[in-house]
């Protein structure tokens, strides 16, 4: 949860760790940026840790901007979406203006690209339309967001799960009422890198204003950088006013040409040559890279069936062996697979899901051949949709070597452990229980021997 720039080292002092305001307690000092600061904290009446996020004084004295802060906070807070980030507190306290939010530990999308480079075209997808299934449903509730930005795009990346994404920041927007790019304190509302030509101008804004910045947004998770980036501020300013975008496959040439059109369509100068919402654009990229239409509500429960009880390596054997694994289940899965394919399509999360369950059912009776072909076939879906790197798709790959090493091929099991350990400890950390399983899986196939599967 960062926030860009470092204006706001002026205003923290008063702002320490153990230092407290309004019942909780500052932690740690997680982000800041020019109009805020913060930090992890722990609410002490509830007990819990949240982000808290204190504003610049020359905000505070905006009285304006106070109470228009205030009332949109609770306003977005109100937006009933999955990803919107949940806001416990938003208010005035002895003159220091804050807001308690959900605590995400594991950064923001701007983080991901700085740690990882460009993301897959499956990863990026599913922030960019989670992202803009938040945006179209404050839209709908009549707010803009006015500061659309991978740093906002929170990630909340949990093992054995997929990934979900919050939009934060909403305390920070305007009405789409509003056409003022500055407060009265000379504060500017946006940052340039995401910045629609029509806010830079103090124009009226809407929700093309937002998608524009989405598009913004999207061009860097996939490229590694936005796409009107210069050393200056004011030629960015100017290349955001005036210069065309960038092809995106001229940054990444293995990229569908598609995407071209659909980013120039989004990044249009003037409003109404736009898309007319942020799922709309969220859609046609995801059919550009040949994916399928977002839905959110399926999108939330991602993978539930594979996930819920052993989608997790270290634990996998022992649901295995807990389950029914008949055969009456897996031709239960495998009519369910044939309909879900045939409705919904092969790169589906609940065709997936399927496909998990009847290569899970076929280890456990022991058709460990018949599980990892299982397990293969699905490799590739989950590689395009979510990346190599994803929780998810590391799963699979624990299990192709699991299922070749019950199969006897412990050489062959040896190297593909070996090949995915890294990033495992890359993903989840050296000390995670599914690193760990890889990390013992190695030791005793060096050994010549076969842990229990």
């Amino acid at each position: 949860m960062s926030d860009e720039g470092v204006g706001a080292v002026g205003f923290l002092t008063g702002f320490s760790v153990g230092s407290r305001i309004a019942g909780y307690r500052l932690e740690e000092q997680i982000g800041q940026g020019g109009m805020a600061v913060v930090f992890r904290a722990q609410d002490e009446r509830l007990h819990r840790q949240v982000a808290l996020k204190i504003l610049s004084p020359a905000l505070v004295a905006d009285e304006e901007f106070r109470h228009r802060f205030i009332r949109e906070s609770r306003s977005a807070a109100a937006v009933d979406d999955p990803h919107i980030i949940p806001v416990f507190e938003a208010r005035d306290a002895d003159g220091v203006l804050f807001i308690a939010m959900r605590y995400v530990p594991d950064g923001d999308a701007g983080t991901l690209v700085r740690r990882l480079g460009p993301l897959p075209i499956g990863r990026a997808a599913e922030i960019i339309s989670a992202t803009a299934s938040a945006l179209d449903a404050a839209h709908a509730a009549g707010l803009v967001h006015r500061d659309v930005k991978p740093a906002n795009m929170l990630v909340d990346v949990r093992p054995g799960r997929p990934d979900h994404v919050y939009l934060s920041d909403f305390g920070l927007t305007k009405g789409s009422w509003s056409s003022a790019s500055l407060t009265s304190t000379g504060h500017f509302m946006g940052t340039l890198d995401y910045c629609a030509p029509e806010q830079i101008r103090g124009e009226h804004v809407d929700a093309r204003t937002d998608e524009y910045a989405l598009a913004c947004a999207a061009f860097m998770l996939l490229s590694g950088e936005p796409p009107f980036h210069r050393d200056e501020g004011m030629a960015v300013l100017y290349a955001q006013l005036s210069a065309s975008p960038p092809l995106l496959t001229s940054r990444r040439p293995e990229l569908a040409s598609a995407a071209d059109k659909v980013l120039e369509r989004a990044l249009a100068k003037a409003p109404e040559d736009r898309y007319a919402s942020c799922g709309e654009f969220a859609d046609a990229l995801r059919m550009a890279f040949g994916l399928q239409q977002y839905n959110s509500d399926v999108a939330s429960a991602l993978y539930q069936s594979a996930l819920t009880n052993h989608a997790s390596p270290s634990n996998l054997g022992a649901a295995s062996r807990e389950s029914g694994h008949s055969d009456e289940a897996i031709e239960l899965y495998q009519r369910t697979l044939v309909n879900q394919q045939h409705m919904l399509g092969p790169d589906h999360p609940d065709t997936l899901a399927a496909r998990f369950s009847i290569a899970r059912e076929m280890a456990a009776r022991g058709d460990h051949a018949g599980a990892q072909g299982e397990f293969r076939d699905v490799l590739p879906h989950l590689e395009r949709q979510l990346g190599r790197d994803h929780p998810v798709t590391l799963v699979a790959r624990f299990n192709i070597a699991r299922e070749m090493a019950a199969r006897g091929d412990h050489a062959g099991a040896q190297d593909e452990f070996s090949e995915i350990l890294p990033h495992l400890r890359r993903r989840l950390g050296l000390g995670h229980p599914d690193t760990l399983a890889a990390a013992e899986w190695i030791e005793a196939l060096a050994k010549g021997e076969c842990l229990d599967v």
